[in-house]
């Protein structure tokens, strides 16, 4: 991979991860165009964990409060029942670990295949083609106004898992269900954006611990473009999908969906 096409992919997967579009998706197609291997899985990675710090730009202080919360009912558990019912944030951070369960169920069991889905790009077309009816598809839900729960936050959990697939957004998945859950939009694309540190900073720590026990050599020059690309982007893309959530209008990324899936299955 040359320094052009690291800072291409950056670019694509900053923009991408947050917006409903599918990081996964785009860069599947995008290395397909370029004739780059799969093995730049392991850029994915790492481009993934450059978001990882565009979440932390934007939600620093929620992130710490979050971390405070942990070490607090860590040294006190026999607070934990009274913080769950009243500090929002621990119940947040609480909904979170939620849907860890789900997530990482699917990871453990369908690691290789998914890992070998990111060679289809005609797989990943077709997924887009679904990421786009979940969007269309909030226009049956329009104005919601509750809150997030343990139950709703489990399912907005088996979303993300689905959104392994490459071409399922993550972020199309998880804030589309929870918006079909009655959850307000400004919550559940905060919760989408939060509920993904700790998947991603988890994905960063196995590959890089695999590929320290394989030897592996890496061209870092590459790696370290796309990250600080897919962070810059990043940052922007989340300030944007946040307006776009507020303003009821996801289901204009359901277009750019269809075609970007339909011109996949015709041309690949």
């Amino acid at each position: 991979m040359t320094w052009w096409e690291a800072i291409l992919l950056g670019l694509v997967q900053g923009l991408t991860e947050f917006l409903p579009v599918s990081s996964s998706g785009h860069l599947v197609l995008g290395q397909h165009v370029m004739g780059l291997d799969d093995s730049s899985v392991t850029f994915e990675v790492f481009v993934h964990f450059g978001t990882v710090l565009s979440i932390l730009t934007v939600y620093g202080r929620e992130v710490i409060d979050l971390m405070r919360e942990a070490v607090n009912a860590g040294l006190d558990p026999l607070s934990v029942p009274d913080r769950y019912r009243e500090r929002e944030m621990f119940r947040f951070g609480a909904f979170i670990l939620i849907t860890l369960v789900p997530t990482g169920i699917v990871y453990v069991l369908f690691k290789d295949p998914l890992e070998a889905a990111f060679s289809n790009p005609r797989l990943a077309s077709g997924m887009l083609l679904v990421t786009g009816i979940l969007l269309l598809l909030t226009v049956l839900r329009p104005n919601p106004g509750g809150k997030l729960g343990p139950i709703k936050a489990f399912v907005v959990g088996v979303a993300q898992s689905a959104a392994m697939i490459p071409g399922i957004s993550r972020s199309g998945a998880t804030i589309c269900t929870a918006l079909y859950q009655n959850v307000r939009p400004e919550q559940a694309a905060n919760f989408s954006f939060l509920m993904l540190l700790p998947v991603v900073l988890g994905a960063t720590f196995l590959k890089g611990l695999e590929l320290f026990e394989q030897g592996a050599t890496a061209d870092w020059l590459p790696l370290l473009l796309g990250t600080l690309v897919a962070y810059v982007s990043g940052v922007v893309a989340i300030k944007l999908m946040i307006d776009f959530v507020k303003r009821g209008n996801l289901q204009y990324f359901a277009y750019y969906c269809f075609a970007i899936g339909g011109l996949g299955l015709w041309l690949l």
